[in-house]
């Protein structure tokens, strides 16, 4: 065991480290967004966010984020899942562990967020269908589903092969992707600034132990390969 332990490099404990920093971090945001939410406060940061958004609400940029917001529907998370999964079957070499978690993580966030939106049961700012704006507003969906199906994309660009260059650039490109799905459901008026925040930081913790409980899962089958070898 002690051999082991010695053997894994200083990289992979600062890693174990960080992920649980993050893990914890977006548990304990997310419990204290969802305590005083429980408890009907009311939070100045949702007046100001709403002030800012109905400022930059120009005809032009809500159709902007009226496109963008579909991005992270369900239909389109659904549809996003499926080829991913097919992409995983094809590019990984039907490597079953990165299929089945990432099922994990999208079934598993699903769950949970049909589950807490009913147990925290807090309405929305406005009821609009056109914008996915109906059932109870806290945490936002399209904040939490998107961060965790685009934010598995990453991670396999991460560790993929392709060029240092090219992850760069398409993980930069996710990452503001994700940040804009979650903004735009401000300007169009269908969740406050802390269901937003809390869907982030339930998704993001959501997104982390997954890829963990997968590393360390990828990890002992190279290991138990080794000792058969």
């Amino acid at each position: 065991m002690l051999n082991t332990l010695k053997a894994i490099p200083v990289r992979t404990y600062i890693l174990i480290v960080t992920a649980l920093v993050i893990i914890g971090s977006g548990f304990y945001i997310f419990t204290e967004l969802g305590e005083d939410v429980l408890e009907n406060e009311k939070f100045m940061i949702d007046q100001q966010a709403a002030d800012f958004a109905d400022s930059i609400a120009t005809p032009g940029m809500m159709t902007f984020f009226a496109w963008i917001t579909e991005l992270g529907s369900v239909w389109a998370l659904t549809a996003g899942s499926l080829i991913m999964i097919a992409v995983l079957w094809y590019f990984y070499n039907r490597k079953k562990w990165r299929i089945i978690y990432f099922v994990i993580a999208m079934g598993g966030i699903t769950i949970l967020i049909t589950g807490l939106k009913a147990a925290f049961g807090r309405d929305r700012p406005n009821l609009i269908e056109q914008y996915d704006g109906t059932g109870y507003s806290f945490p936002s969906g399209h904040s939490t589903g998107p961060i965790v199906f685009y934010g598995f994309i990453i991670y396999l660009i991460i560790r993929s092969r392709m060029n240092k260059l090219g992850k760069w650039i398409i993980n930069i490109a996710l990452g503001i992707l994700i940040l804009l799905i979650a903004f735009s459901r401000l300007p169009l008026g269908v969740h406050y600034f802390t269901d937003v925040i809390g869907g982030l930081s339930l998704g993001l913790t959501w997104l982390v132990t997954c890829i963990a409980i997968l590393e360390i899962t990828l990890w002992r089958s190279g290991l138990k390969k080794k000792k058969e070898l």
